[in-house]
Order: C-alpha cells, then sequence, then structure tokens
C-alpha cells in the first residue's frame, strides 16, 4: 500500500515538473494562455469563442 502511495507521489512530482519547466527556466515565464480568443492562429481563421459570438449575435440583434 505504501509502495504504491510513494509511486503515485513520484509520478505527479515529476508531472508536475516537466509542466513547469518553462516557467522556471525562463526569465518571466509563464503559461501560454489556452483561451480561444488569445490564439493568434484562430484569429487568423476568423474563429472566436462562444461567448464573443453569442455577444455579437445579440448585439446584432439575431438571437433565438
Amino acid at each position: 500500500m505504501i509502495e504504491t502511495l510513494l509511486l503515485t507521489v513520484l509520478i505527479i512530482a515529476i508531472a508536475m515538473a516537466l509542466l513547469s519547466v518553462k516557467v522556471l527556466l525562463t526569465k518571466n515565464g509563464k503559461f501560454s494562455s489556452m483561451h480561444i480568443h488569445d490564439s493568434q492562429a484562430m484569429k487568423d481563421r476568423g474563429i472566436h469563442c462562444v461567448i464573443d459570438e453569442d455577444r455579437e449575435m445579440r448585439a446584432a440583434g439575431r438571437f433565438r
């Protein structure tokens, strides 16, 4: 039982360390945003998040 718990804690610690490499090793490092409205590739394709699209539809008066 204790071996399983220790193994689990070790795996989680390794995963957290690998996920934070960019944050720890770069000056002013931070995780990049995962929101659609922050992605330049999505903006180039004209894709918006559902909240922005809903706001645009309501402003244009085209909502159900």
